[in-house]
């Protein structure tokens, strides 16, 4: 006989089944077919249309995905030991992948982990976390509370956990947006909400109370190293400098020249700070300015005369898109500064190249840089293709998490 099932269920199309059984874990809302009374933030089981168990998760109704899976498993007890394993192979997974690098490093990165709507970045004995599902909204406390445990056990005690709640999205879920430390018992509050890491011998001061996304972008580690390797004896451009990380590096592999570029005036003021820290000021020069403005008057008499020419384009820029209506608008984006950087570059020169969207799909991406290839009149001898570092793992069954393009070529 059946053991009864302690969660409410929910019933989703063949389209939906087809979909969990090849490893997604979304059910969206109008994959639904039948559902019993559910709280919104509470585990549902999800079943096919014939009643077969088919995983459980998190529900919401006032999101357009309607569950979130955390496990196909029906033997499964989803207590604290539970969440607790969980954890522990997400970290234990960090510093196998990630050895020497695991103290800055991406912990849990959503469905990947099998945590939904969590991320969580290390910053030495700073966690800073970014929660987007209800369902581990109401389980924060236990989390956070569970991972401040494991490396306390792990002789690797943290400071404190700050959270970057203040995205959008998660008002789609039902919940208010904030940020601030959260209040771990027995921890008392940091008094500062910066803090410095180091990353392929290169220090940095991270602000993870007003950097972009957590402060500072993770994914791009070995990419940055593979630049390095690139840059010595040559005129570096790194256009959408943020913190000034490509451009840090390039110097520190032994650049000529590297001139860092970002519209944002802040960020320019900090990856200045970054550079003199590292005492490469001398190599490194910066620009407040609109790239799109900017790369095509590099090409300018007055520009070459201040600037000089460049061999070596790094193109970072932040993601165009953000949703599948927005693409082509992107591909335009993306093609235009891909175009003038071409051209900009002599014959043998290098180009690093990227996007971090998962909705420019490596098809659509890869069409727009033989596209933009074309009209520049240049060909383009692939040095390396490559993606993100492996603390954001894919999942193959997982298109989200897949999203980091990353192209390095000889412009021939």
């Amino acid at each position: 006989m059946k053991q009864a099932r302690e969660y409410p269920q929910v019933k989703v199309s063949k389209k939906a089944e087809h979909a969990i059984i090849k490893g997604h874990p979304w059910v969206y809302f109008n994959e639904i077919t039948e559902a019993q009374p559910f709280e919104n933030g509470e585990l549902v089981d999800v079943v096919s249309q014939k009643g077969s168990y088919l995983g459980t998760g998190f529900a919401n109704e006032n999101s357009k995905i309607r569950v979130r899976l955390i496990s196909r498993n029906a033997n499964d007890k989803f207590d604290e030991a539970f969440f607790e394993r969980r954890l522990r192979h997400a970290i234990d997974y960090r510093k196998t992948v990630m050895g020497d690098d695991f103290s800055n490093c991406r912990l849990i990165f959503g469905e990947a982990d099998s945590f939904p709507g969590l991320t969580v970045d290390r910053f030495g004995d700073i966690l800073v976390a970014q929660v987007l599902s209800l369902g581990i909204e109401k389980r924060k406390k236990m989390l956070f509370e569970l991972l401040a445990k494991i490396f306390a056990q792990d002789n690797q005690p943290i400071r404190g956990i700050y959270e970057r709640n203040d995205v959008a999205i998660r008002e789609l879920e039902g919940m208010e947006q904030y940020k601030g430390f959260f209040p771990l018992e027995g921890y008392p509050i940091p008094d500062s909400t910066e803090t410095t890491i180091t990353e392929n011998g290169i220090t940095y001061a991270v602000d993870f109370e007003n950097g972009q996304k957590t402060g500072f972008f993770l994914d791009q580690k070995y990419n940055r190293l593979a630049v390095a390797k690139l840059s010595r004896g040559k005129r570096v451009l790194d256009c959408f400098t943020h913190t000034g990380s490509f451009g840090l590096n390039a110097a520190k592999g032994g650049a000529e020249y590297v001139l860092s570029v970002d519209i944002s005036e802040s960020a320019v003021e900090m990856a200045q700070k970054n550079a003199k820290a590292n005492g490469l000021d001398g190599k490194v020069e910066y620009l407040a300015a609109n790239v799109f403005d900017l790369l095509p008057k590099l090409s300018e008499g007055e520009m070459i005369n201040r600037y000089g020419k460049f061999d070596f384009i790094i193109l970072d820029p932040p993601a165009f898109t953000k949703s599948r209506q927005t693409v082509e608008s992107a591909m335009r984006g993306y093609k235009e500064i891909n175009l003038r950087a071409m051209r900009l570059l002599p014959r043998g020169g290098y180009l690093a190249t990227c996007s971090c969207s998962h909705f420019m799909t490596e098809q659509l991406f890869v069409k727009m840089l033989h596209q933009a290839a074309a009209d520049a009149g240049v060909s383009l001898r692939q040095i390396e293709a490559r993606q993100q570092s492996p603390d954001h793992p894919i999942l193959w069954n997982v298109e989200e998490t897949n999203y980091l393009k990353f192209y390095l070529f000889q412009v021939v």
